[in-house]
């Protein structure tokens, strides 16, 4: 239950003096980032461009138009009250040029929903409001707030604010991160997670930047680094067939896992959610024909790790 997402045309309004950051998401009751019930905050942005990624909108740092064309009754509302000129309707079909500023004014005006905005900013007593609505939950069930994204560590003074605010309320703390941030930044936010979920692609550092952009050189030495702290961490890996699900690919993952002494590791096995998405935000999806990994295959992952001494859960 997403609260954030397409509230975003919005511009919330914020003091210099108080933190703000670009939210895309915040979702409520998640039973998957992190123990309990949670309410999880999506910061938008990423360094990273994984072929799977099933949030594209995730990934700019500004807000993200999606079209859906579905829904578009192709009124022309859209052309007329865009201030840049962006859009035109020819032959029938809606074009969003690369003048469009996503000022938001179209998907006001579009009462169809068939354009809208993902992303908007929010101050951090504006974020912390929203987690406060569920501290019964987290009081019930062990949970708390989960910080993610996009990367949330491109946002870091926002992200160790809204951790630091939440442990001042006794509110659990986890932070989602793919580890991509300078040193000093990684452990300066993560110094504020009850827990971090970590996430690791590849071992391997040819294939992690042919399939992500980046390389993976400072991701697996911050896992070093937070280890030797003795911070709790699980590792989340994803499960892409044919892309990092290979023997080769798993023996690193046991071997450098293994030297670490990291026991716990969640496997989120490629689902095929959010290709549509890549669509609408006129993207192309290089993996639109990948299906999910074969039980058989899972099974043996699971069971290999298992073997290796590895704590496993399936689907995080």
């Amino acid at each position: 239950m997403g609260t954030a997402a397409r509230a975003s045309v919005e511009e919330f309004s914020h003091t210099a003096a108080e933190p703000a950051g670009l939210v895309f998401n915040i979702m409520r009751f998640s039973l998957h980032d992190g123990p309990g019930l949670r309410t999880s905050i999506f910061l938008k942005g990423c360094p990273l461009d994984c072929w799977w990624c099933h949030n594209p909108e995730s990934q700019q740092f500004q807000p993200s138009l999606m079209y859906f064309a579905e829904r578009c009754r192709r009124c022309g509302e859209c052309v007329a009250v865009c201030p840049h000129g962006a859009i035109a309707l020819v032959d029938g079909t809606v074009a969003t040029s690369a003048a469009c500023r996503r000022c938001g004014a179209c998907v006001e005006a579009c009462l169809a929903e068939a354009r809208q905005l993902f992303g908007c900013r929010m101050t951090l007593s504006q974020v912390i409001r929203e987690a406060e609505r569920d501290l019964v939950f987290f009081d019930e069930s062990g949970g708390g707030v989960t910080v993610s994204g996009g990367e949330p560590l491109s946002q870091p003074e926002f992200a160790e604010a809204l951790l630091a605010a939440c442990r001042q309320r006794r509110i659990h703390t986890v932070l989602d991160t793919s580890g991509f941030a300078p040193r000093e930044t990684f452990l300066r936010v993560s110094r504020h997670a009850d827990l971090v979920l970590y996430d690791l692609k590849f071992i391997d550092a040819g294939k992690h930047r042919a399939y992500t952009g980046v390389t993976n050189e400072q991701i697996l030495s911050n896992l070093e680094a937070l280890r030797e702290l003795g911070r709790p961490v699980v590792i989340r890996f994803p499960v892409i067939p044919g892309i990092n699900d290979g023997e080769g690919d798993i023996a690193q993952l046991v071997a450098f896992l293994s030297r670490l002494g990291l026991r716990r590791i969640d496997l989120l096995p490629y689902v095929g959610l959010g290709v549509d998405k890549y669509r609408r935000l006129g993207l192309t999806c290089r993996v639109a024909a990948l299906r999910p990994p074969p039980d058989a295959r899972l099974g043996r992952i699971r069971e290999e790790l298992t073997e290796k001494g590895f704590a496993v859960n399936i689907g995080g």
